[in-house]
């Protein structure tokens, strides 16, 4: 393992979210996109051609029998997760998959089980959790800036292009707004609230199944939590924490990297911007780097505790609106 000199990434699955993550790894040192694999070798070879990755193969077991690969990055449709991260971790293959880790709990547990069997790092790529604003709207919280949370306000949506086999809509490979974007103001309920005491939820679909709207409310001791996921409209795509003496709202886009604005409730505000100059994925690759270099198995952010308390509420919302991807 190049534990000392450049990490050899390979990558699995070339769609619009690999190609963000191969262009962030540009910034980040002694790693490097060593290898990639596609279902067809014409796209792997457009694809390391325009990311200088060294080597391009048209099926993936020719990309997991390369000796030279020190982690894979997981980016195929969510139906897909589960397959592709045993088969990386069968080859003691360090392996950060996209999220959602898969597309239920029963299989996040084999994904996690095969991890401990085989003695190899997994990890969740949520990368919101390691996003520098994100960092600090949660010590800003957890030091109580502006005392206890009341109410979270978190959506994420967008007018999405119907294509009946696009990733994004198709049933078959999970899609879906729940599981695609829903899975955010989610994780901003779990991260700052914990489980919540009971959750509501309602959804409308499209004709295939898939849900076009999903809009939840988690209830805590003291706190509530007002979620949703569209991809039928535009939303503002916020995170808005009301405490009992000032706001906490992550502006938008508040998943991917943007800024945050504190407002008391005696009118003072100001706004803190992190001078971001990447896509964002460069800080969770470095988080992960660290973890192969110091020969962790699991991340102590993005942990195996919180990957199944997150797939549990997708679960306990999935049942609630009546959707199976079975």
């Amino acid at each position: 393992m190049h534990k000392e000199q450049t990490l050899h990434w390979g990558i699995i699955g070339l769609g619009k979210i690999a190609e963000k993550f191969a262009t962030d790894m540009q910034k980040v040192s002694d790693s490097k996109i060593y290898a990639v694999a596609s279902r067809t070798l014409e796209k792997a070879e457009t694809f390391a051609k325009k990311h200088q990755a060294t080597m391009a193969y048209g099926n993936y077991e020719e990309l997991l029998s390369d000796p030279k690969i020190d982690a894979i990055y997981i980016a195929t449709p969510h139906s897909l997760h589960k397959e592709n991260t045993l088969m990386c971790l069968q080859n003691n293959i360090p392996v950060l998959c996209e999220k959602p880790l898969a597309l239920n709990r029963f299989e996040v547990e084999n994904m996690i089980n095969a991890a401990k069997e085989n003695n190899t790092l997994l990890m969740e790529a949520l990368w919101t959790y390691f996003l520098p604003h994100y960092q600090k709207v949660l010590e800003l919280l957890e030091q109580k800036h502006f005392g206890n949370i009341l109410k979270l306000e978190a959506d994420f949506g967008f007018k999405a292009s119907l294509n009946p086999s696009g990733r994004v809509y198709n049933k078959t490979l999970g899609g879906g707004s729940l599981l695609d974007i829903g899975i955010y103001p989610i994780f901003s309920a779990l991260t700052t609230l914990g489980i919540p005491k009971k959750t509501e939820a309602k959804a409308t679909f499209f004709d295939n199944g898939a849900d076009a709207t999903c809009n939840m409310i988690f209830y805590y001791d003291k706190a509530i939590a007002h979620l949703k996921s569209t991809l039928v409209e535009k939303t503002n795509t916020e995170a808005i924490f009301t405490c009992q003496t000032g706001v906490i709202k992550i502006n938008s886009r508040f998943h991917e990297p943007t800024t945050v604005t504190l407002k008391s409730n005696n009118g003072e505000e100001k706004t803190l911007d992190f001078n971001y100059n990447s896509i964002g994925y460069n800080f969770e690759i470095e988080h992960f780097n660290q973890l192969i270099r110091t020969n962790k198995k699991e991340s102590p952010i993005m942990s195996f505790q919180k990957s199944t308390e997150l797939i549990d509420l997708l679960d306990l919302i999935k049942a609630q609106i009546g959707l199976s991807y079975q």
